[in-house]
């Protein structure tokens, strides 16, 4: 269908816009299909108070065992430091299946799925493949044994019509390591020293994280030239002439210089215009020039914005495309400024709503309240309208909270009840063992997830019932992510959370660290006598008496909400 003249040429001005450094106010109205509707719960999604999953595409579940072995990849690795057959179809297949509805998940982030190199190396932890998807080799395809760019489409399709949304993983830095068969990019577009010292802002951002890992020279604004080794693969693939067509259309709109960073972005931003992309979980941050991060989330958002043009029954919500960022030892005590030493930063300002917090892993040895109170009071001062996400345990943090798996109840009550976006890891809600005997550095924290183990152990059923739990109730109320902190009771341990967006407001109470048997919860001044209320934890309906509640239980917590 051809497109009216005056349409054509104010989208083509909406574009041009980002690179002259103005803003793309363009908004999309919320349009939800019908399939969607009857699925997705009524409750607004905030970013601020998102119950994210992030997992590992070849460590969570293979749902396609034909696309176990490519590029022969047939060495032997160290313990965990190969291709296992996880892939995108397997992520689809538990969204499917109600894994992530049940877990209370309105995001899922999975680790990056673009073309790895096709070789191994050897950095004294054993032979390692690019089975974690940081080492690119191809930033314009997908690496087959993750799946296909269809693969990818149902993905996002079946998450949507599940009300949740899809962050990628991309990284700017830098390309995959050099092997015998992956040659290095040229030198315009990579250095490959000086290592990072981490003394200062150079010596954080001009350098290599690790030997053998090129870095992307993302402070340039020198024009450069296609590697010959890519546009070689594109030949052989028979892709060249429409990557090359794309690429022409895309600089021409924006009025970017071809820059190497400008390359990568559009390469980046492609997955978000085909395919509905929500949101980039942005990889080595303060690693990457600041400004950089600026014009990916300016090619983002428009693309974003293009893809709910072309999508309108398929859009969410009117939320913007969302970027939170990597930035290693990003603590919220900080607030808005990573300090490099003789340089500042403020991240928050270059593109990023939120920034994963290392600062929950030793916060989660305080009490509760500590926690909540501390947390709530950076988010509505130095934080407000921005917002963090927590984690406890991940897959680059050898000093991860609960390493053991000893406390899984108290974790899933930290995570998931402190202000903030929440990150589980996977594996959190089942206890999947972070010591592996025979790996090295980060590998033990990337077993293959252990299905088999809920599926057959009481205990663990029991720890991801815990989970789902919360997770629910979380989803079901953004007051608990979003909202405002406040303690009701000392003891027994009592608080309340609220949020209010628009004519939307949401109230709730929870209690921690119960009695077993009769117990009495006070909520005066929260909820007024008369008031029917609901513990969704015990499954108990409630009303609120001489400013009181009471239940009569075997739990520790109860997770009170309003009667609908």
């Amino acid at each position: 269908m051809m497109m009216k003249k005056t349409h054509y040429f104010l989208l083509v001005f909406v574009i041009i816009l980002s690179c002259k450094q103005q803003k793309d106010t363009t908004k999309s109205a919320i349009v939800i299909n019908s399939e969607s509707t009857e699925k997705i719960n009524n409750t607004p999604f905030v970013w601020e108070g998102a119950n994210i999953y992030f997992l590992l595409t070849d460590r969570f579940n293979n749902g396609d065992t034909t696309n176990d072995l490519n590029f022969e990849r047939t060495k032997e690795t160290g313990v965990l430091r190969g291709f296992m057959g996880g892939d995108i179809k397997g992520i689809t297949v538990k969204i499917e299946e109600g894994y992530f509805t049940d877990l209370g998940i309105n995001a899922i982030w999975f680790t990056p799925v673009v073309e790895q190199i096709h070789g191994s190396t050897n950095e004294g932890t054993g032979n390692t493949y690019g089975y974690h998807g940081y080492w690119t080799k191809d930033w314009t395809a997908l690496d087959p044994n993750f799946g296909s760019k269809q693969d990818l489409s149902e993905l996002v399709k079946t998450a949507h019509k599940n009300g949740i949304r899809i962050l990628m993983d991309v990284v700017l830095n830098h390309t995959g390591p050099v092997t015998d068969i992956d040659p290095v990019w040229p030198e315009d577009w990579v250095r490959t020293g000086p290592a990072c010292t981490y003394t200062n802002y150079e010596t954080t951002t001009a350098c290599t994280l690790v030997a053998n890992l090129p870095d992307i020279t993302t402070e340039n604004n020198i024009e450069v030239e296609l590697p010959d080794a890519l546009l070689a693969k594109w030949k052989s693939e028979g892709r060249l002439s429409a990557e090359l067509d794309e690429l022409e259309l895309f600089f021409n709109r924006t009025g970017c210089a071809r820059t190497s960073k400008s390359y990568i972005i559009k390469w980046l931003t492609d997955y978000i215009n085909d395919y509905g992309i929500d949101g980039f979980r942005v990889d080595t941050v303060k690693h990457v020039d600041e400004n950089a991060w600026d014009e990916l989330y300016k090619q983002a958002s428009i693309a974003f914005e293009n893809w709910k043009r072309k999508n309108p029954d398929a859009v969410l919500d009117d939320n913007p495309f969302y970027m939170v960022g990597e930035v290693y030892n990003y603590n919220i005590s900080s607030g808005r400024d990573y300090d490099f030493g003789d340089k500042k930063v403020d991240y928050y300002a270059h593109g990023f709503k939120s920034l994963i917090n290392f600062e929950l892993k030793q916060d989660a040895e305080k009490d509760y309240e500590s926690i909540f109170k501390k947390y709530n009071n950076l988010l509505q001062s130095k934080l407000k309208g921005k917002s963090v996400l927590n984690y406890l345990t991940s897959h680059d943090d050898g000093n991860p909270f609960d390493k053991e798996r000893k406390r899984p109840y108290y974790a899933a009550n930290v995570l998931l009840l402190t202000p903030g976006a929440s990150q589980v890891y996977y594996g959190d809600e089942s206890s999947r063992n972070l010591i592996i005997e025979g790996t090295e550095g980060d590998a033990t924290l990337r077993s293959f997830m252990n299905w088999n183990e809920i599926d057959s152990l009481p205990e663990t059923k029991k720890i991801l019932k815990h989970w789902q739990k919360l997770g629910l109730f979380r989803a079901n109320h953004p007051a608990i992510g979003a909202g405002r902190h406040q303690m009701l009771s000392k003891s027994p341990y009592v608080f309340e959370r609220t949020f209010e967006k628009n004519d939307f407001k949401d109230k709730v109470v929870v209690a921690l660290n119960l009695p077993k048997g009769k117990k009495s919860l006070s909520v005066k001044g929260f909820f007024g006598d008369g008031t029917k209320l609901y513990d969704t934890y015990s499954e108990t309906n409630v009303e609120v008496k001489n400013g009181k509640i009471i239940l009569d239980n075997e739990f520790d917590i109860a997770l009170i909400e309003l009667v609908q």
